[in-house]
């Protein structure tokens, strides 16, 4: 069936019954899990955390990279760029909870109020704004080339997203559903934080992170971490910055406060998107292997994780409310 004429299907067993995907099998309660999108497998990796063991793959249709989690905490929305589809899971326990058409949703997040869903088509070279609750299109706003990765301003008021192949950064208006700027960053930008009123800007294309004025786009310094800086990851307890430099094969911790390079992790196979653990470790994807690394930044100590190949997002079920990371209760009130 051609994608873009595909019904929307809701529920695991509808899509199981369309032949769309095979019947899973029963979910076993596990304590905490790790979602991981495997990028050339299509395929979810569902991991147990405690036991480090994959426990299962759920299928998706062609290329999973990305994830961002309702305002409510009960829906995991992955993204199927090649497939354009948006995929649902149970955060808390991995179950998938169908589908729906959306074109080439490379990247997505949800703003920090929850009132929109913005979504990077990085093939399609075009943003997508939904309305967060019923996934409506309210706006496409076309980019230069290739929009990447998407950062808020705290108050809702801006989003911004890298364009890779264009070298530069857009500012959008969420209240006027318009570009306001579109300024150089450096080359290829892929991730992209907002810290103490700028925006960090990861310079895949050389080895550096970008600081901009949000304002503006006015490019104020950039620091220097490793080749192909790619992601940026601020540490939970707000002290530290981690940076993935893809290329280089090394992870870079800086100082929240100065932005100035404190230490440097040696982990080859392209580190790639980072989580953190209650436990102070960080789990991390290594796009050119199939493996997640789990980094003890005390020890320096790496455990490697057997998943798909390619593995690019990563979900922490750990996040969520102590009443979701229940098992039987997730079981209970999985939806959509």
């Amino acid at each position: 069936m051609d994608l873009s004429r595909r019904a929307v299907l809701t529920s695991g067993a509808a899509l199981a019954a369309a032949g769309a995907l095979p019947a899973a099998a029963a979910v076993a309660p596990v304590a905490e899990i790790a979602l991981v999108m495997n990028s050339a497998d299509a395929s979810v990796s569902v991991i147990d955390m405690a036991t480090r063991r994959e426990i299962r793959r759920e299928p998706v249709l062609r290329e999973p990279h990305h994830w961002t989690l309702s305002p409510d905490g009960r829906t995991l929305l992955v993204g199927d760029a090649a497939g354009n589809a948006l995929f649902s899971f149970d955060p808390a326990t991995g179950a998938p909870l169908g589908h729906q058409v959306c074109a080439d949703p490379y990247q997505l997040w949800i703003s920090p109020r929850g009132s929109v869903l913005v979504v990077a088509a990085l093939r399609l070279d075009h943003i997508d704004i939904y309305d967060a609750a019923g996934r409506t299109l309210k706006k496409r706003i076309a980019a230069r080339s290739m929009p990447s990765h998407i950062a808020f301003s705290p108050d809702e008021a801006m989003v911004f997203v890298t364009l890779q192949r264009s070298g530069a950064v857009m500012a959008i208006d969420l209240a006027r559903l318009a570009p306001v700027w579109t300024q150089p960053s450096g080359p290829t930008p892929a991730g992209i934080v907002w810290h103490d009123g700028r925006l960090l800007v990861a310079c895949m294309g050389s080895d550096h992170v970008a600081e901009m004025d949000p304002a503006d786009g006015r490019v104020l310094r950039r620091i220097v971490t490793g080749k192909g800086t790619h992601i940026i990851a601020p540490a939970p307890d707000g002290d530290t910055i981690y940076v993935g430099n893809r290329v280089g094969g090394t992870l870079t911790a800086l100082d929240a406060a100065t932005l100035k390079p404190r230490q440097s992790f040696t982990l080859s196979g392209g580190p790639d998107c980072i989580a953190f653990a209650p436990d102070g470790k960080l789990w991390i994807t290594r796009r050119f292997t199939t493996t997640v690394a789990v980094l003890d930044p005390a020890s320096g100590s790496v455990e490697p994780i057997t998943v798909g190949r390619s593995p690019h997002g990563i979900f922490l079920s750990s996040v969520l409310p102590a009443a979701r990371r229940d098992p039987a209760a997730a079981l209970g009130t999985a939806s959509v």
